[in-house]
């Protein structure tokens, strides 16, 4: 039997994760024709480089839990990938001839850390970010022709390498120096003597904190300007700031939503991609006249793109109904993987919702056949700053194909509808978006979308911590919870997470469970353990640094205790797999264990 009719044998719900599937191509800045992208050609998400010149590809990467974090060198001779270990993303850079040949450690002098920024200058600069539990945020300098790196930034909070100027005479660091790990300042640094040269940090002078972040140097040399997100109307949108004079050129795009932007490779314009009520979609702004043109791209969602040399735009774009595919302005497809196409789903409908904070957005998919009420699944998104959106989903649509609807809610704390809207969380954590997520539920049970028997809330980390805050606080409202690397015991995964995310933790909360030891207690799932009714399926990741397996053991002994109904599935990886028959292997248990609690179809039926 072929791959390709063994592939037309199984479920369509798995042919969806098992179609091969690329991501947008980097290219490198003075070699174009030499790409980087990830695959899962082989069944493991991994780098491959492409030589676009003579049509060669290759795989970089062979390691039994994946490889995705990589990048290529200015002058495309070299591939840099970071090498973690079964997945707890703490490891080291390592670096591949582009051509092929041996791995070699990339910075020799540095120690294992998490990573937090890499910036590889044209002419031999490096400059590499790092976090560790014991020494915070570091930044390191390797300067042109030494072996030794040095460090040049060092702080508790969170910090990390922004980007390095085309010269590599300058080096743009994020921190959160101010403990609001929600909102970055920016900090410029000459790269000869790691002398401060200039500071840009919106948290200041205000009743508002807000955030900043770095987009990229401009692409020419002498060229000072730094392209920089700003929140200072109430959503990200861009900027130019001049680092060596201080002056700053607000762009004022007349376009609703997030926005976020790069340069085109010639300096004379910006890519611009602009998020709004869960699509996306490009334009080019003209830096000398402020013109704003509209690059076309399809309805639905572009999750990455990039300018090309000669003026193209290329972009990966999907849609909830159909697949990604790694389309140019130029024409055609890209990047077009061999082997079967990822089957199509079906289209998302907009359903916005009344709630207690303001207008709730969800994306709504209904099965194929039927009427409602549909067994229905709330799939919650991660982040939380973060937002679900029209772009193609093998896990929502594997439960449609199933007979279920599925709601996603873009809660207070999601991206894309304002700073004010994202900013929300702050301190009763968890309770807001669940109010949020209870007020579409409302609307889906009155609607007669959802059958309110045969509801299931279901989510990955962030997700899948409200999905069991969800079960303690709202036990009568859900039959089924399906909850994935979810943090489960607040106080004992903020002991062993990694740092940033302490950082993250005492942003959201207002202080460490020290100090605020209420508001830990109010947003733990532990603390309403004994409230949960509905049967609970967990999946963990055993080497997770984001939601670590001790808190999840301490939640699963106490729903043991009291002789809950719940299973418990572990894998040997981190914080999610990349390999794709275990993520096809955590879909089937979930299908399974919803199908045996409410009556519907099981995985494969």
């Amino acid at each position: 039997m072929t791959t390709e009719s063994k592939h037309i044998d199984t479920p369509v719900w798995e042919q969806r994760f098992r179609a091969p599937r690329v991501s947008l191509p980097e290219w490198a800045e003075e070699a174009p024709d030499r790409s980087l992208f990830v695959s899962n050609a082989t069944g493991t998400y991994e780098l491959y480089a492409w030589d676009r010149a003579s049509g060669e590809q290759r795989q970089v990467t062979d390691r039994p839990n994946g490889t995705t974090d990589g990048t290529l060198s200015p002058d495309g001779a070299s591939i840099w990938w970071f090498a973690d270990t079964d997945g707890d993303e703490f490891g080291v850079w390592m670096r591949q001839p582009f051509a092929g040949g041996e791995d070699e450690p990339a910075v020799p002098g540095l120690a294992p850390s998490y990573p937090a920024g890499l910036a590889i200058g044209r002419e031999g600069t490096l400059v590499v970010g790092r976090s560790t539990d014991e020494d915070g945020s570091t930044v390191h300098l390797v300067r042109p022709g030494a072996d030794t790196p040095v460090e040049i930034y060092r702080h508790r909070e969170s910090a990390g390498v922004g980007d390095l100027s085309y010269d590599g005479s300058l080096i743009a660091i994020e921190h959160t120096e101010h403990g609001d790990a929600m909102h970055s300042a920016l900090r410029v640094l000459r790269a000869s003597d790691a002398g401060v040269v200039a500071e840009l940090d919106d948290t200041k002078g205000g009743t508002e904190e807000l955030g900043l972040t770095v987009l990229g140097f401009a692409p020419l040399a002498g060229d000072t300007r730094l392209l920089v997100g700003h929140q200072r109307r109430g959503r990200w949108e861009p900027m130019l700031w001049d680092v060596a004079t201080g002056a700053e050129t607000d762009l004022r795009l007349d376009l609703p939503g997030d926005v976020s932007a790069e340069w085109y490779p010639d300096g004379s314009g910006l890519l611009i991609v602009h998020g709004f009520e869960a699509r996306s979609e490009l334009w080019r702004y003209e830096i000398a006249t402020g013109a704003l043109v509209r690059v076309e791209t399809p309805a639905g969602s572009v999750s990455s793109a990039t300018a090309r040399p000669d003026g193209s735009v290329e972009y990966l774009w999907s849609s909830a109904a159909e697949p990604p595919v790694v389309r140019s302005t130029a024409g055609g497809v890209v990047l077009d993987p061999p082997g079967p196409k990822a089957p199509p789903s079906v289209p998302v409908e907009d359903v916005w919702v009344e709630g207690p904070g303001g207008r709730v957005h969800a994306l709504v998919q209904r099965p194929a056949e039927g009427e409602g009420p549909f067994p229905t699944v709330f799939e919650v998104h991660g982040g939380p700053t973060w937002h679900d959106s029209d772009a193609f989903a093998s896990g929502p649509a594997a439960w449609v194909d199933h007979g279920y609807a599925v709601v996603r809610v873009n809660y207070r704390g999601s991206t894309g509808y304002g700073r004010e809207w994202t900013d929300a969380l702050k301190h009763r954590v968890g309770l807001i978006e669940l109010e949020d997520i209870a007020a579409v539920r409302a609307w889906a049970v009155a609607s007669g979308l959802a059958d309110p028997e045969r509801l299931v809330l279901s989510g990955g980390s962030w997700g899948g911590y409200l999905t069991l805050l969800g079960l303690g606080t709202q036990p009568d409202d859900w039959a089924v919870g399906l909850a994935a690397v979810p943090v489960a015991d607040y106080v004992t995964a903020y002991e062993d997470e990694m740092e940033a995310l302490k950082a993250m933790d005492r942003t959201l909360l207002g202080g460490s469970p020290e100090e605020v030891p209420e508001r830990y207690a109010a947003s733990s799932p532990l603390t309403y353990v004994d409230a949960v009714k509905a049967p609970v399926h967990l999946t963990a990741g055993v080497n997770d640094p984001r939601c670590p397996i001790r808190q999840i053991d301490n939640y699963v002994d106490r729903l043991a205790a009291r002789g809950a109904v719940h299973e418990v599935y572990r894998y040997d990886a981190g914080h999610g797999s990349l390999v794709v028959e275990e993520r096809i292997k955590q879909v089937a248990l979930d299908l399974d264990f919803a199908a045996r609690h409410l009556g519907t179809r099981a995985a494969g039926a």
